[in-house]
C-alpha cells in the first residue's frame, strides 16, 4: 500500500507568486485530510513566522493525517519545527558529489556526520517523531554515496528514505536514471544491512516525466509518493496529486482509501487563494478534461461518454462538458439547445441551420462559444429571422 505526502503548503508555495496565510493553509490541510491524505506538509518554520504560525496552527488542528514539517539539517531549524507540535520531520542535505564540492565545499564524511548528528538530535527530542530524510539531488549521486548516507541515517533514527529528483533528471527509458533502478536497489542494499526505511519519492517535472517516474517508482515498490495540488512547486512543479491518484487506483490501489468526491472543491480553493488558474488542459480537474467538442466525439457521447473516455467520473463530481465550436455538428447543438431549455427549437429545420453556421462563423474569432450566454443569444437571433421571414 502506498501512502501520499501532500505538498502543496511547502512546495506548492515554493511557486512563485504563491503565498498562502496560516488560516488559508489550515483550510487546505482539512480538505486534504478529508481526502484521506496520509502526509501532510506545511512548511519549513524557519523560513518566516508566518510558516512557523501555520506549522503550528495545523499541527494542532487534530487532524488524522500526520502534519509535518521541512527542514535544513541544522539543529536550530529542527528544534523550530519541533516547537510546532509536528508529527513528521524532513531533513534534506544532498551529498551529491557536485554539491559537496561546488556549494559545501565539505567532503562526505562530514556531510554524514552533520546529517547523523542532526537526525539523532531530533529523534531524542521526541522519539515517536516520523523523520525522512532526503539525500537532495538524489538521482544525480552516485548510488554508492545514495546508499552509504541512506544506511548512516536509518541508523541515526530516519524512518524514511527519499529519493529525490531535485532536477527532474530521472527517466523510466534509462535504467540507471530510472527511479525504479534507485528504489530497488536502495532497498535491496539497505534490506542486507538489516536496515528496513520506507522509500519515499519527489519527482520533480522539468522534463514532463514526473507522472512517468512516479508511477515507475511505484510498480517498483516505493512506500510514499510526494503530490501537489495541480502539481505547483519550484520551476515546472511535482506530481498532480489528482492524476496520480487516478492512476495508482488504476494500478491497484483501493478506491476506497481516498474520497475524491472532494477534489473538485480543493483545487478550486487552492486555485483562488494560489492566485493559479487551473489548467485547461490538466489532466482529471482541468476544464477540458471531460469537455466534448468534435461533432463525432459529442454524437458518441451522447449514448455514452466512455466511447470517447478511459476515466468514469462519476466518483469524482466531475461532469461531462459540451463545447461549441468550429467542430461542432448538428447533435452538438441540439445538445445545447436542451442545457438552455430550447429543446422546442430542435424540430425547426431552418433555425438549426443558422444556429450551427452562427456558432461555426463566432468560432473563427478562436474561441468556443459559451453555451450559458453566448449561444442564447444566438438562437434568440436566429429564432427572430426566422420569424421575420
Amino acid at each position: 500500500m502506498c501512502q501520499i505526502l501532500d505538498s502543496t503548503l511547502r512546495e506548492g508555495e515554493q511557486t512563485p507568486g504563491v503565498y498562502f496565510t496560516p488560516e488559508i493553509k489550515l483550510l487546505i490541510a482539512q480538505y486534504l485530510d478529508q481526502i484521506g491524505i496520509d502526509i501532510i506538509e506545511v512548511g519549513n518554520p524557519a523560513v518566516s513566522p508566518e510558516i512557523c504560525e501555520a506549522v503550528t496552527l495545523v499541527a494542532n488542528a487534530g487532524l488524522n493525517a500526520k502534519i509535518g514539517a521541512h527542514s535544513l539539517c541544522r539543529i536550530d531549524h529542527v528544534q523550530k519545527a519541533l516547537d510546532c507540535g509536528i508529527d513528521f520531520l524532513g531533513i534534506f542535505f544532498s551529498v551529491a558529489k557536485h554539491r559537496l564540492e561546488r556549494d559545501y565545499q565539505i567532503t562526505i564524511e562530514k556531510a554524514i556526520e552533520q546529517v547523523v548528528e542532526v537526525i539523532r538530535y531530533a529523534k531524542a527530542q521526541k522519539p515517536n517523531l516520523l523523520i525522512r530524510y532526503t539525500p537532495e539531488d538524489t538521482t544525480r549521486t552516485s548510488i554508492e554515496q545514495v546508499i552509504e548516507i541512506a544506511s548512516a541515517a536509518v541508523q541515526a533514527g530516519a524512518d524514511i528514505i527519499s529519493i529525490a529528483d531535485t532536477t527532474g533528471y530521472a527517466t523510466p527509458f534509462r535504467s540507471n536514471r530510472s527511479y525504479s533502478y534507485f528504489v530497488k536497489t536502495l532497498k535491496e542494499k539497505l534490506a542486507a544491512q538489516q536496515l528496513y526505511p520506507k522509500i519515499a519519492v519527489h519527482c520533480h517535472n522539468d522534463r514532463g516525466l514526473a507522472l512517468a517516474n512516479a508511477l515507475d517508482a511505484y510498480k517498483a515498490g516505493a512506500d510514499i509518493i510526494d503530490v501537489t495540488v495541480m502539481g505547483l512547486g519550484e520551476r515546472t512543479g511535482i506530481v498532480d496529486l489528482a492524476t496520480l491518484l487516478v492512476n495508482v487506483m488504476e494500478m491497484g490501489e483501493s478506491e476506497l482509501r481516498w474520497d475524491i468526491k472532494h477534489l473538485k472543491e480543493l483545487y478550486h480553493i487552492v486555485s483562488k487563494y494560489s492566485n493559479t488558474s487551473i489548467p485547461p488542459l490538466l489532466p482529471i480537474m482541468g476544464k477540458n478534461a471531460f469537455t466534448h467538442y468534435a461533432g463525432v466525439h459529442v454524437k458518441a457521447v451522447a449514448k455514452d461518454p466512455m466511447l470517447y473516455q478511459s476515466i468514469d467520473i462519476a466518483s469524482l463530481t466531475n461532469t461531462n462538458n459540451l463545447a461549441l465550436g468550429m467542430q461542432s455538428g448538428r447533435t452538438s447543438v441540439e445538445l445545447a439547445l436542451k442545457q438552455i431549455g430550447q429543446e422546442k427549437v430542435i424540430n425547426n429545420q431552418l433555425s438549426m441551420s443558422c444556429i450551427l453556421n452562427q456558432v461555426k462563423v463566432l468560432a473563427k474569432r478562436g474561441t468556443s462559444i459559451d453555451i450559458d450566454h453566448e449561444f442564447p443569444q444566438i438562437v434568440n437571433q436566429c429564432v427572430l429571422l426566422e420569424n421575420c421571414e
